[in-house]
């Protein structure tokens, strides 16, 4: 078992040689921070994953190439302006963006990541962009990363962190992450960004394996609308100042690092899945004994993105019909008519269908729990021993409030 612990108040600047700052450069009218530079002062390994919507905004284009580079020191992300849609002007400025921080901080522009979130279809205001790149870099420090987490959001109504300690080979070794995302998110990336930072000893090829694999598991396992964005991505740099055995093929040292990176990116995933666009729960859906592990997961995605079911949580009405036809059309292959439907919440569990077919339940107590903030379905398919777990949020008014008027 891997012995690791959370870490309270601490985040990517806590990281052995990371810096960070996150500050305020215009682009926004709030005047709230609007701009982050993420810096590992010495090299870096990294992987990454990037929206599956075939429009990709200019900054995910050069990140798909730049990534390859054996080194990634810099990130570099600012809120506010999408830079998608924007055709060959839209990618010199992403470059721009690339090569103004690499000039700053020594580096060549392949080593540096560059990212952007907000309204799409506007071109970016580079005699803003430009100087706050300049300023954001003079201002990394060792204590910028509450900063960092601030700047990249953009809808969100809290900024998104964590920070975990755990060992290999007897070595303390630190991971931390932040992340932004609260509409436009669907499963296999949305409009989120996660930025995770390693002090591990590893390989780049075993970094990408396991990164890829945890993500598979966390991001593309959470939805709030069934929105799925041209901008999202995913990133994680290593430094390799934890001083641990170098890990460099799928041995002890691989999985218990694995463990550690699947912790971080779920807790970021359900951040982002609870603060929704006008949220006022986190759903947690557990499909169990699919006959395989596509099919539990087809089936757990389905629920979770299913307007009607998320209307019905908004409601706390233990509609269990709306969860059973979200199932039926998920793709998945199942029998209905083995199917269970529990509902479960601080207050306590409830079956509310058996063998695909409802029961006599209380329906006081369904309420009570669907009234919390966190509820948890439960289906069971009696198919398999294959299990998964998908994330997401209930459809309030709220929600298209704030998505009718976007723009303005």
């Amino acid at each position: 078992m891997i012995k690791m612990k959370i870490l309270e108040n601490k985040t990517i600047t806590d990281v052995q040689n990371f810096l960070a700052s996150g500050i305020s450069g215009g682009l926004k009218k709030s005047g709230k921070k609007d701009l982050c530079v993420i810096y590992s002062k010495v090299e870096a390994v990294g992987a990454a994953v990037f929206t599956t919507n075939k429009v990709k905004a200019a900054p995910v284009l050069l990140n798909m190439e730049n990534i390859k580079n054996d080194n990634i020191q810099v990130i570099v992300v600012n809120s506010g302006n999408a830079n998608s849609c924007t055709g060959k002007q839209g990618m010199e400025n992403a470059m721009k963006m690339a090569e103004t921080a690499a000039e700053c901080l020594g580096l060549s522009p392949k080593e540096v990541l560059v990212q952007s979130t907000g309204l799409i279809g506007l071109q970016l205001p580079m005699d803003k962009i430009i100087p706050a790149i300049k300023k954001g870099c003079s201002m990394i420090s060792p204590t910028g990363g509450s900063d960092a987490a601030v700047a990249i959001k953009t809808t969100d109504t809290f900024s998104k962190s964590i920070a975990v300690e755990f060992e290999i080979d007897g070595k303390k070794v630190m991971m931390s992450g932040i992340a932004k995302g609260s509409g436009m998110v669907h499963p296999n990336m949305a409009t989120m960004l996660s930025f995770i930072v390693t002090d591990a000893n590893i390989t780049k090829e075993m970094l990408n394996k396991a990164f890829k694999n945890s993500v598979d598991d966390s991001y593309n396992m959470i939805s709030v609308d069934g929105d799925t964005s041209t901008n999202d991505m995913s990133a994680v740099l290593a430094n390799k100042c934890a001083g641990n055995t170098l890990i460099d093929s799928e041995d002890e040292k691989y999985f218990e690092f694995k463990k550690a990176l699947d912790f971080v990116n779920k807790e970021l995933a359900k951040m982002i899945a609870k603060d929704g666009e006008g949220a006022t729960k986190l759903l947690e859906v557990t499909v169990k004994n699919g006959k395989d592990i596509e099919n539990s997961k087809l089936c757990a995605k389905s629920i979770i993105r299913s307007n009607l079911t998320k209307c019905a949580f908004f409601g706390a009405d233990a509609n269990w019909g709306r969860i059973m036809c979200s199932i039926g059309y998920s793709g998945a292959d199942f029998d209905p008519e083995k199917v269970d439907i529990f509902i479960k919440g601080c207050k306590g569990e409830i079956q509310v269908a058996k063998d695909g077919m409802g029961l006599p339940f209380d329906e006081i107590l369904a309420k009570e729990i669907l009234l919390e903030e966190y509820v948890n379905v439960i289906v069971d398919l009696k198919d398999g021993n294959k299990n998964a777990t998908a994330w997401g949020c209930d459809l309030t008014y709220d929600y298209v409030k704030i998505n009718g008027c976007y723009r303005t």
